[in-house]
């Protein structure tokens, strides 16, 4: 059966039905099949203006709207059917704007109606490099998308979302051209990852660690998930001197390492766990939730008429704040409800009260010296980078395993959700440095990138020679695009779980373990005694 014969057809996520797709009225993820569909329709169109516009003399407009169609049609982002369809309208509208590369000699085809189809129906190892090149760059745009609200952008980049988005049309192209394709959105990526870190700290200074409480106070609050550092700014801006404190949660919580944040003494700690936990932690809370970027779960009646959304996320019925980011709305209501009666103390996902981040690449290399000198005389045996998105499968307490079983000698670098399984978890210290150190947000793999190229710059080895393993866990589009860019890197040996992506075709995974030894994760101790052997 193709996937034009389902409902819908949906695979890009782990968590994706019987780790092969999500074809019936509904996804695993609460996305309605209509939402679904609305989905390639846009992304479809995204392809026909690609096809059409030149990528050498691209006007804002094109690539900006790329860039933000792209981000809403990653998991968790827009489940709204009438919100998606603006877009779809704008990229219409665009169609008629770009500036046009087709001629009567011209290679590149004019299409119309593009339909996602003829990716899901096609070749499976077609299927699964376009794939990976579609995932890929949707997950690059959400961090594309966070900088150019900082005002940051490049011009190599923009012009390669219209690039990667053409050659999807392309049925032309072998698995060779595809694999190298794929492997440049790893590259391009890199780049927006640097250009991301440069944005958040030039504007809210470089992140050091710092001490994060999971008590709730008393008093009036607000929550604020997801990634987007601006709209926590503007909403700690439009609370100050209110007698609202403001909570962060998920991807949110390495927010209190930048001195320019933290210094609003309103931003008070952190709420809950990772991102899927919502439904249970947001049940009946006295105070409203914004969310950001793509955490949104489908909200229960519980805690509904007080969540808000803003930027590209969109649920049916919720109130969405414009891009003017006027907070009334949401600051009203917590005046209302008035918060606990009293300080409401919260625990980690192990029972820790507090958590520990902003352990950036600055503050990471500037221990570089005691480093070196703690890996040269033996103090440290090995690193472990153990990150990436959490989920809902069964399986993922993995991760905590891994890193409560880890060498005492050793320390664990994180970022992304994927930490609350083990953030709260004493490891102590060696060498006079923290076991565990919270890198920060998930597009922070540069600075986890930077790290690992400083260390194989001071022993004069290769990235590979370092005694650092990644162990990581994926769950939706951004995972694929840092994915991709550590293969860019070269990097070998990477643990990836709890399953592997149902995108990706037997012979396209025999290439990869071929050529960069990824491996599914086994147990935490089958993978250990592997790793320290090694």
């Amino acid at each position: 059966m193709t996937a034009s014969e389902h409902l819908m057809f949906c695979y890009q996520c782990e968590q994706t039905a019987g780790c092969t797709g999500c074809m019936g009225r509904i996804g695993v993820c609460g996305k309605p099949a209509d939402v679904a569909r609305v989905q390639d329709e846009l992304t479809g169109a995204l392809i026909e203006l690609a096809c059409v516009a030149d990528e050498d003399a691209l006007p804002e407009s094109t690539w900006q709207l790329a860039i933000e169609c792209l981000f809403a049609t990653m998991t968790n982002v827009n489940f709204d059917v009438d919100s998606l369809y603006d877009l779809l309208d704008r990229v219409r509208a665009e169609q008629g704007r770009a500036v046009f590369t087709h001629h009567p000699d011209s290679e590149v085809p004019i299409i119309a109606d593009y339909d996602m189809n003829r990716i899901w129906d096609a070749d499976e190892d077609v299927r699964s490099l376009k794939s990976l090149i579609l995932f890929g760059i949707r997950g690059m745009a959400a961090y594309a998308y966070h900088a150019l609200v900082l005002g940051f952008a490049k011009d190599e980049v923009n012009r390669f979302f219209i690039r990667a988005l053409r050659a999807l049309a392309a049925d032309d192209l072998d698995a060779g051209e595809l694999l190298a394709l794929a492997l440049e959105v790893g590259e391009k990526n890199l780049a927006v990852m640097e250009m991301l870190d440069r944005a958040n700290t030039e504007t809210y200074g470089v992140p050091e660690p710092t001490e994060v409480s999971l008590t709730v106070e008393r008093g009036p609050f607000i929550v604020v998930s997801g990634h987007d550092l601006y709209d926590l700014q503007q909403l700690l801006e439009q609370t100050r001197g209110l007698g609202i404190n403001v909570y962060t949660h998920g991807e949110m919580l390495p927010a209190h390492g930048y001195p320019r944040l933290k210094a609003y003494p309103h931003l008070k700690g952190n709420f809950g766990t990772a991102w899927q936990n919502q439904q249970k932690e947001f049940a009946g809370i006295p105070a409203p939730v914004l969310f950001t970027t793509n955490c949104l779960m489908p909200p229960r009646p519980s805690y509904v008429d007080r969540v808000y959304t803003t930027e590209v996320v969109s649920y049916p019925g919720l109130m969405h704040i414009d891009e003017e980011r006027d907070f009334s709305p949401i600051i009203e209501q917590a005046l209302e409800l008035g918060g606990y009666p009293q300080d409401m103390p919260f625990a980690g996902i192990n029972g820790g009260t507090t958590v520990t981040t902003g352990f950036g690449h600055d503050a990471v290399l500037a221990q570089a010296d005691r480093i070196v000198e703690a890996v040269k005389t033996g103090a440290i045996s090995r690193f472990f980078l153990v990150g990436g998105c959490d989920g809902a499968r069964p399986g993922r307490n993995y991760y905590t395993e891994f890193v409560r079983q880890t060498p005492q000698d050793s320390i664990v670098l994180t970022l992304a959700c994927g930490k609350y399984r083990f953030n709260d978890l004493d490891l102590g210290t060696v060498a006079g440095l923290p076991r565990l150190m919270d890198m920060g947000q998930c597009n922070d793999a540069f600075g986890a990138v930077q790290v690992a190229l400083a260390l194989a710059q001071a022993f004069a080895c290769d990235v590979n020679e370092l005694p650092l393993s990644f162990v990581l866990s994926w769950y939706e589009q951004k995972a694929v695009c840092i994915l991709l860019t550590l293969l860019h890197l070269g990097v070998r040996g990477i643990r990836l779980g709890p399953t592997l992506p149902a995108f990706l075709s037997l012979n396209i995974l025999s290439y990869l373990v071929e050529h960069y030894g990824i491996a599914p994760i086994t147990t935490p101790e089958e993978d250990l005694q592997t790793i320290l052997q090694s």
